[in-house]
């Protein structure tokens, strides 16, 4: 069986996925920095009729139409959108592969049957995109080169073992040669790939290198060339369409209840858990709320994540109503099963995460934290702070002797001697020493670079005053000095 292989490209991809969900009739741009200046990525029709050009500066493309509409180039949601795409095209066949950033590549070998045969698959293809306010250029034939050059330089079908006949007549950019390649081809007369199809081969390699004969031999089908398919990730979502629009906070809340019963299934099936849940309702005026919910731990229980979302639901505006809901989980983690009872165990935390997941989506889970123990002798490197959201409270706090409760840079204490004197003055007040421990000789890590530790060894006492304080203070032996660097419950 003859390989066939379709080639689709987008020319105004970026516009078009902005724009078509817009009612927006004048020119359009899309813009990027490229080389420190602002310039013209992609144009919808209306602004090429004004005489715009894609790579012209954002100044000199206003001067010509100063209404301009412009939007920054997003590359993540023009590669999101393409997943897309990739993902709609496996319904033509199994085989699809990315094409740049604008483009997508089908081997569909064998399977143009299913849609009527390859004429009824491409007006299929072509209908669906234009239904999709969507502009694409489609090319067929025997090769990626081949079908990649009639998508761009000559939309149509090449028949099968007519691949030569058909892109003859095309330019010889059409080959996918770099422009220097087409530059030095163009100024010795050689303009179509049929011209550059007749010259020996071997004046081929020696003239313009072995680049130019391979992509020629592609194009023809001397040389073979794979669609390298993009791995499909798995998606979590659901929607839910609404014959009559609703507007009620719990009327949406029911249906977020139908649309997590199947999603929070599919999850166990995968062994996952959600973390970030998004909940995007459209109204009947095409503007779309949307409702984040990022959890302290991975859920898959329904009846956990139900309550969770009514926050979020209450401040929705429902407008003239709202007619479909679609909840996607945009993260997930893996979450093994396990074993459960009927009375909680003590590492049972679930009501912990509820309210950390509460408060975390009004403050932000990452400030929501806690201290975990670190393997260091020296006070300031005895802990760590890690979000709780992301941290689990392993680990034992197995020092031999107490530490304080508060910790603070050292603040100085004027004092001599190598026991902590009876009266000082800390922070503007003057203490009485009743009782002292100690001391606890602590070492500098010679292995880190510190600063506050390159006077030595520190002296540590527990000094508690006739005052009611309780402070840790130290001593240090090689430049005498008195400080206080904590206080004790």
């Amino acid at each position: 069986m003859k390989r066939r292989v379709v080639s689709l490209w987008f020319p105004s991809l970026s516009s078009e996925r902005l724009l078509r969900r817009r009612h927006h009739e004048g020119p359009f741009a899309v813009i990027a920095q490229i080389r420190n200046a602002d310039r013209v990525l992609c144009l919808n029709p209306q602004a090429e009729q004004r005489g715009l050009r894609r790579g012209m500066g954002l100044a000199d493309a206003r001067s010509f139409c100063p209404e301009l509409q412009t939007c920054e180039h997003s590359p993540q949601a023009d590669q999101a959108f393409q997943d897309g795409l990739l993902r709609w095209a496996k319904r033509y066949c199994p085989w699809v592969g990315k094409d740049r950033g604008d483009g997508l590549l089908l081997d569909v070998t064998g399977s143009a049957h299913l849609s009527g045969g390859e004429a009824a698959m491409l007006q299929d293809m072509r209908v669906r995109l234009v239904q999709s306010r969507l502009t694409v250029r489609i090319g067929l034939a025997d090769t990626v080169g081949a079908a990649w050059a009639l998508a761009r330089f000559g939309e149509g079908c090449a028949q099968t073992g007519q691949t030569g006949q058909a892109i003859n007549a095309l330019p010889v950019a059409s080959l996918r040669i770099t422009i220097n390649e087409d530059t030095a081809l163009q100024r010795l007369g050689i303009k179509t790939v049929g011209q550059l199809a007749d010259l020996p081969r071997a004046t081929i390699g020696q003239r313009f290198g072995p680049s130019v004969l391979m992509r020629l031999d592609q194009a023809l089908g001397q040389q073979a060339e794979s669609i390298s398919p993009e791995e499909t990730q798995q998606t979590y979502a659901t929607r839910l369409t609404i014959p009559e629009p609703i507007g009620l906070a719990k009327d949406v809340m029911a249906g977020v209840e139908r649309l997590l019963l199947p999603l929070c299934e599919k999850l166990a099936r995968d062994v996952c858990g959600a973390r970030v849940l998004c909940l995007m309702c459209r109204r009947i005026d095409g503007v779309d709320q949307s409702v984040e919910l990022r959890l302290a731990r991975a859920l898959r229980d329904p009846h956990r994540i139900l309550p969770l979302f009514a926050k979020g639901v209450d401040g929705i505006n429902a407008g003239f109503g709202i007619d479909q809901l679609r909840l996607v989980a945009t993260q997930v983690e893996p979450l093994p099963v396990e074993q459960i009872t009927a009375r909680p165990t003590e590492h049972d935390n679930g009501g912990l995460h509820d309210l950390m997941t509460r408060l975390g989506n009004r403050i932000g889970l990452e400030n929501i934290q806690r201290f975990l123990p670190a393997d260091s002798h020296i006070p300031e490197r005895s802990y760590i702070i890690s979000p709780a959201a992301w941290s689990d409270p392993t680990g034992s706090w197995g020092a031999t002797n107490p530490r304080p409760i508060r910790l603070f840079p050292p603040e100085y204490v004027a004092a001599q001697g190598h026991r902590p004197p009876g009266r000082f003055r800390w922070r503007a007040m003057s203490f009485t020493v009743g009782r002292i421990t100690g001391p606890e000789r602590i070492a500098p890590e010679w292995w880190f670079e510190d600063e506050n530790w390159r006077h030595g060894v520190r002296d540590y006492w527990k000094v508690e005053t006739r005052e009611g304080h309780r402070l840790w203070m130290f001593h240090t032996p090689q430049n005498p000095c008195w400080f206080v660097q904590g206080i004790f419950a």
